[in-house]
């Protein structure tokens, strides 16, 4: 049984994103997808096709790059919703120089709110080198203080590093 939130932390192409499907899946509820993606080119629009197709048709998709709450409130708790990813989430919102505190509050708003467990998916940048530039050191200062809070509510924690689960929090189901 999944608890009302899980975290599935991991580098780039870490494997996090399958691990957290086959969470979902073996949860043997109905699964949602909660897309926060956003296609700028043909390499990210063929990133998300490929994501699509390894799903297949049994998922619903939301896609939602910055307001969740909609999207979240409208599960029911025969669903489990699996948000990929809280990482690009935030940088959708720091590109649209959204009001940061805001939309974190309404982010675990709908969390708490949201009828069905929820898997969030999100990068570890924690471990790389501080960058040279302000947006990107903010954006991995937001990035880590984002990840810490959604720790600390969730259940389940796992680190995801070459496709192998870590839990940090919790047991796996």
């Amino acid at each position: 049984m999944l608890p009302r939130l899980s975290l599935v932390l991991g580098g780039a192409a870490s494997g996090k994103s399958v691990f957290a499907e086959g969470l979902v899946l073996r949860s043997g509820r109905a699964p949602v997808y909660l897309a926060t993606a956003e296609a700028h080119d043909a390499e990210m629009h063929e990133k998300l096709r490929r994501h699509r197709a390894r799903r297949g048709s049994a998922w619903r998709t939301v896609e939602a790059p910055r307001d969740l709450a909609p999207a979240l409130g409208g599960g029911t708790a025969r669903e489990v919703v699996l948000m990929d990813c809280a990482t690009m989430w935030l940088s959708n919102h720091l590109l649209a120089e959204s009001d940061l505190a805001k939309a974190e509050s309404a982010l675990f708003a709908a969390l708490d709110a949201c009828p069905a467990p929820v898997v969030v998916v999100s990068n570890e940048v924690g471990l790389s080198v501080v960058p040279d530039n302000a947006l990107a050191r903010r954006f991995q200062n937001a990035q880590g203080a984002l990840n810490q809070r959604l720790a600390e509510r969730a259940g389940l924690v796992v680190n995801v590093i070459a496709g192998l689960p870590m839990v940090l929090k919790g047991a796996l189901p």
